[in-house]
């Protein structure tokens, strides 16, 4: 556990070597957890000797991690958060940074918020199904009029289960709820296992983080942020059929990091990393190795001075 300054804590997983010459940071998305990554954390650890450390947290109010208080439900926390869990738990060596919605949009907070920490320790950075500019393009896949009327409807709902506490009587509906998310969440193909994944962590999620995350959620603006990171290596991912966060939502991304490959995945929805798990897992290793070979390069220089010190 990591306790917070606010008194927060926040349930935090670390496997892989302690040696590692990368370390990856995993954040979740909204009303899910640290197991939305758990097939990524297997393709890393099957990268044997070159596998990095992986750190995967439960993002406050949700999963296993304390409940939020309703002021601190914001992404500019989150931003602060994640910070956090990198100078307790990667306090040195390269970072690759992975986030999946919400996580996305925490990692922009963390780059907005603390420029040069980022800059200094962030060599790689996955975006997946996330956006930088809000509710600006999301239209659920229905008709804009449609959309528009659901956005309110679901900005009121939320602002009321925002100040419903953390409890979670949600749970007993799931299974009526399940065809909408279904419809909501994925594309064409859904794993049974993924869907009970899904599901689960939304179970986990009090009605405070269901409702008290919107607002920041649909406000955030950070394509300026993301123009700062000059050369980043990035790879920005999202699925053809996702209704959330849809392509224009990553094209948008990509285009203000000049150093991110995109890549839109057919038939595929929100969940990726769920439910396309070997193209994410993919350009997350791939992010990884390119980290790794830069701070093999970076190292070299000191050693050389060091032994030219010892010969003279």
């Amino acid at each position: 556990m990591l306790t917070l300054a606010d008194g927060v804590q926040l349930h935090v997983s670390v496997t892989g070597p302690k040696d590692a010459p990368v370390t990856v940071v995993l954040s979740h998305g909204w009303c899910q957890d640290r197991r939305t990554w758990r097939q990524q954390i297997a393709a890393l650890d099957e990268m044997g000797h070159k596998a990095p450390r992986v750190i995967a947290y439960d993002t406050r109010g949700h999963g296993r991690s304390s409940a939020t208080h309703l002021r601190s439900a914001t992404l500019a926390q989150l931003g602060d958060d994640m910070a956090e869990v990198v100078r307790r738990f990667a306090p040195s060596g390269p970072v690759v940074l992975a986030g999946h919605s919400m996580g996305g949009m925490a990692a922009m907070e963390y780059a907005h918020r603390h420029p040069a920490e980022f800059a200094d320790r962030v060599k790689g950075l996955l975006l997946v199904s996330t956006t930088a500019e809000g509710h600006t393009h999301t239209r659920y896949g229905l008709p804009d009029q449609l959309a528009t009327l659901l956005r309110a409807g679901e900005t009121l709902g939320a602002g009321l289960l925002a100040r419903s506490g953390a409890w979670r009587p949600h749970r007993v509906m799931l299974p009526a709820l399940r065809p909408a998310l279904r419809w909501l969440l994925f594309g064409d193909e859904c794993a049974e296992e993924a869907m009970m994944l899904t599901m689960r962590g939304l179970g986990r999620a009090p009605l405070r983080s269901i409702g008290g995350f919107r607002e920041s959620i649909g406000a955030q603006r950070r394509l300026d942020t993301l123009a700062g990171l000059a050369d980043m290596p990035a790879a920005v991912l999202v699925g053809s059929r996702d209704r959330l966060t849809p392509p224009a939502c990553a094209e948008s991304i990509a285009a203000a990091l000049p150093g991110a490959e995109l890549t839109v995945v057919p038939g595929a929805g929100h969940m990726l990393p769920l439910e396309r798990p070997a193209e994410v897992s993919a350009a997350l290793v791939t992010l990884v190795r390119r980290a790794a070979r830069q701070a093999k390069r970076d190292r070299r220089p000191t050693m050389a001075r060091s032994r030219c010190r010892k010969a003279a």
